[in-house]
């Protein structure tokens, strides 16, 4: 199961992800106008956002579960409740490559998002982890590991396409092949369109 394998996910093929991870995606990159190749790059940055969002809400679910298990391993003291708040604050998490791009894209499809990853422990209730036994919470656990180390690797994949992409059009202003201008005369009229996948 990945991230957009849901009830309302496109088939496979018709996928952003599958888009953007095709081998072909970035074929005669160096030749097509500057508005494809942005366009290109929107594409790959709008997937990223959905990844890291997906990831997030994943070891969100790995910190109650982790938790719990540490409470019952003497590890730490107190109930998950008395240590939830410090649980789902936002963290800082060790930095991943690509880190530090400044984005203003919203994730696509959170409804969606959010179904998958309760389906991926839809056996383990985290509102009440306490009830599961040790086995439970260590197979939802793994699953949840496992899943994260996945979406971890397809965000790098993306990533390395943004950087192509942004790398093209740093190269095209560097040697003059585009400029301010033309990026002007490329901005859309009016509000701009939602992501669509």
């Amino acid at each position: 199961m990945s991230v957009e394998d849901t009830a309302e996910a496109p088939q496979k093929g018709n996928r952003r992800i599958d888009r953007v991870l095709d081998e072909g995606y970035l074929d005669g990159l160096k030749d097509l106008p500057l508005r494809e190749v942005r366009e290109l790059r929107a594409d790959a940055e709008q997937e990223e956002v959905d990844l890291s969002y997906t990831r997030r809400m994943i070891q969100g679910r790995m910190d109650i579960l982790r938790a719990e298990l540490n409470r019952r391993d003497g590890v730490s003291t107190g109930t998950l409740v008395e240590g939830l708040a410090a649980i789902l604050a936002d963290e800082p998490r060790s930095p991943a490559r690509g880190m530090g791009r400044h984005t203003t894209v919203e994730p696509s499809r959170t409804d969606s998002h959010r179904r998958y990853v309760e389906a991926l422990v839809a056996d383990v209730d985290l509102s009440d982890v306490s009830a599961r036994s040790a086995d439970e919470l260590a197979h939802a656990m793994r699953t949840l590991s496992d899943e994260e180390q996945s979406l971890s690797g397809k965000r790098r994949e993306v990533q390395a396409v943004m950087d192509a992409c942004g790398a093209e059009i740093t190269r095209r202003y560097k040697d003059g092949e585009a400029d301010v201008n033309t990026l002007l005369r490329e901005q859309p009229v009016g509000p701009p369109e939602s992501a669509s996948s």
